[in-house]
Order: structure tokens, then C-alpha cells, then sequence
């Protein structure tokens, strides 16, 4: 399991992180306050607060997690 910090403050953010979570083979989700979303899911993720920063748990159940997905590493902060 990886944590990470990333910023989707804007539509097209948010249509590209889907776009690319989408084809990715782990559990992805999306941690804002008190709130977990699916982070293939578009209608879950503008239900955050996407002012502030996001925390994204990524699971790769077939192996333990080294490396962030290059993919992702545009959205990091």
C-alpha cells in the first residue's frame, strides 16, 4: 500500500486521473476529511473538496506497491 498527496483543482484534472486510474490494475481511493471515494469514479471525486489537496491509497494486491505509478505522479504535491 502507497499514500500520496495530489491536487485535482480542475475539471480536466480530474477527467485525466480517471482516464488513467481506469486503466490501472489497483485499488485506488481517494481520501478527503472523513470521506473515501472510489478514485475511478468521477461523480465520487467531485463530491470532494477539491480545493485542498487529496490523499490517494493505492493497493496492488499481487505485490507490495515500490513505486507510485508513473501515471499519477503529474497530480502529486
Amino acid at each position: 500500500m502507497k499514500k500520496i498527496k495530489i491536487s485535482l483543482n480542475s475539471f480536466d484534472k480530474v477527467k485525466d486521473f480517471v482516464d488513467i486510474t481506469c486503466k490501472l490494475d489497483y485499488d485506488i481511493d481517494l481520501i478527503s476529511g472523513r470521506y473515501v471515494v472510489n478514485g475511478q469514479s468521477i461523480m465520487g471525486i467531485f463530491s470532494l473538496d477539491l480545493s485542498k489537496p487529496i490523499d490517494v491509497t493505492i493497493v496492488n494486491e499481487r505485490n507490495a506497491m515500490q513505486e507510485i505509478p508513473k501515471e499519477l505522479e503529474e497530480f502529486m504535491v
